[in-house]
């Protein structure tokens, strides 16, 4: 075996399932298993059979499946839950049962109102039981992490010698420090006779934020394997983050440890689970947090843009993000604005770009995020690249009783054309006029009204969207005359079908 493989073990549809509110059906599991097999993982816990007949029918579904990772089914000490499990997994290509007992001296005593023997002789008896179903038997100690190391090494040795394959030593309750979780495994790795016949597996919970140190402490003194879930969700305060531990093993190489996960399918991964689980991940989440790779400080901004190493490990193509983001707000510097400004096609001399930028810190400071669309208002036309048409004269009749009548003039390429036209609304009759004068059947698909700041005096942004030649173009617009403002925007669309088609034939 590679010692220097670490095998990932996703818990995300039995132990991640168990936060309230995220249960999944039957078809969304089996849709959650294929992704996970698209990323890699080793081994997929199902569900816990017994539980219910939804997780039982869950297993055997994502069992048939599923072709290479092993489907991994949990049980209790129990012979029935076993029968259950062995049954489940009739369909899997490659079977595990995963079955255990607590051990530390709470489980003990106020759990199974037992002793230390009879637990380990449980414990066995489980083993030997599974064993007869499948070949491959994971034992869990539970609550291991509060349990004494050397009654834990004789439950460890005992199981090994039953016929468990895989060793599970979870931290059931987050409390370990990394250094007692690392020294624990370590204490086993050296103290068990028949470790070599098995591979050791941490399972950390998060209650005090520990999770993946711990995980990683313990690969680090010997585990193989580190049961994990997408986004780090789970029971409580939640589990050991899969993205975290992946990405943990790859920037550091000095550990000389890889996995088997193709990390480019990380983020889709994550955002699937965050959508079918109703469970948002929170926007500072390392590696999947949509501010993982946000830059906002003016210090950070200029030093990303010159070496994107200067502020990022990792390179966020590597986890499937496109790329870093540069986030304006009253912080950010002028090397971060004429970054933005250069990809929406503003170039600016010196001069002008700093009076743009006195502009930005002034809206800034009223605007928690600054948008695209809010930059294209402060450099005004010279955001609105190659313009064969422009708006001339714009003249609209309104009110109660009258019939909205436009009057529109547009230059075009210097000539000026104008017409009139009535319409539903004084937009309407604008846009209309429009179309008259260019003669293109153009769709209407989305249109789309903001503020800038709140007041009547605002700067109002239009957003549209239009269909052509069964293309879509955006336009936008910006004015304190909402009526301008939709009309620059249609204009700004028909302008780039202009440049689309005066590019196609090049």
């Amino acid at each position: 075996m590679d010692n220097n493989r670490v095998f990932i073990f996703d818990t995300t549809l039995r132990d991640g399932e168990q936060v309230p509110g995220c249960q999944l059906n039957t078809i969304e599991k089996v849709e959650v298993a294929k992704v996970l097999e698209q990323l890699g993982v080793d081994v997929i816990e199902a569900g816990f059979p017994i539980s219910s007949p939804g997780d039982f029918k869950s297993v055997v579904e994502i069992s048939k499946a599923v072709t290479w990772p092993v489907i991994c089914a949990l049980t209790r000490a129990v012979e029935k839950d076993i029968d259950v499990a062995a049954e489940s997994l009739k369909y899997a290509k490659r079977g595990r049962i995963h079955t255990g007992i607590g051990t530390s001296p709470y489980h003990i005593q106020s759990k199974f109102n037992s002793n230390p023997d009879a637990i380990i002789e449980r414990a066995i008896a489980a083993v030997k039981y599974a064993k007869k179903y499948v070949e491959d038997v994971e034992f869990y100690a539970e609550d291991a992490g509060r349990s004494d190391n050397v009654y834990l090494a004789r439950v460890v040795e005992a199981v090994i010698k039953a016929g468990a394959t895989v060793i599970n030593i979870p931290d059931t309750t987050g409390y370990c420090l990394p250094s007692q979780y690392g020294e624990k495994i370590k204490f086993l790795m050296e103290n068990v006779p028949n470790i070599h016949k098995a591979i050791l597996s941490t399972h950390c919970h998060n209650d005090l934020g520990m999770a993946t140190a711990n995980s990683i402490a313990g690969v680090m003194n010997g585990a193989r394997q580190v049961e994990v879930t997408i986004n780090g969700i789970g029971e409580r305060a939640g589990n050991t983050a899969l993205e975290e531990v992946v990405m943990i093993l790859r920037s550091h190489k000095e550990l000389d440890l890889h996995t088997n996960i193709n990390s480019k399918n990380i983020y889709k991964t994550s955002r699937l689970i965050s959508s079918l689980m109703n469970m948002p991940v929170q926007a500072n989440k390392a590696i999947v947090g949509r501010n993982a790779f946000a830059h906002s400080s003016g210090i950070h901004q200029d030093g990303v843009l010159k070496n994107r190493e200067n502020y990022e490990i990792i390179d966020p193509v590597e986890v499937g993000i496109s790329e870093s983001t540069i986030v304006l707000t009253a912080r950010s510097g002028r090397a971060a604005l004429k970054h933005r400004l250069e990809i929406l096609g503003v170039k600016l001399e010196k001069e002008k770009l700093e009076e743009v930028y006195a502009d930005f810190l002034a809206l800034a400071d009223k605007k928690k995020d600054i948008k695209e669309d809010d930059l294209l208002v402060l450099v005004g036309d010279l955001g609105r690249g190659d313009r064969r048409i422009k708006l001339d004269f714009l003249q609209v009749v309104t009110g109660k009783n009258l019939v909205p009548m436009a009057t529109v003039s547009l230059d075009i390429a210097g000539e000026k054309f104008s017409a009139t036209e009535s319409g539903n609304g004084p937009i309407d009759a604008s846009i209309k006029a429009v179309k008259s004068i260019i003669h293109r059947k153009v769709t209407l698909q989305e249109f789309l009204i903001q503020a800038i700041n709140k007041g009547s005096d605002d700067i109002g942004k239009v957003h549209m969207q239009v269909e052509f030649d069964d293309n879509i173009f955006n336009g936008f617009g910006a004015n304190t005359d909402i009526i301008t403002a939709s009309v620059e925007a249609f204009i700004d669309a028909i302008n780039k079908i202009g440049n689309a088609e005066k590019a196609a034939t090049k």
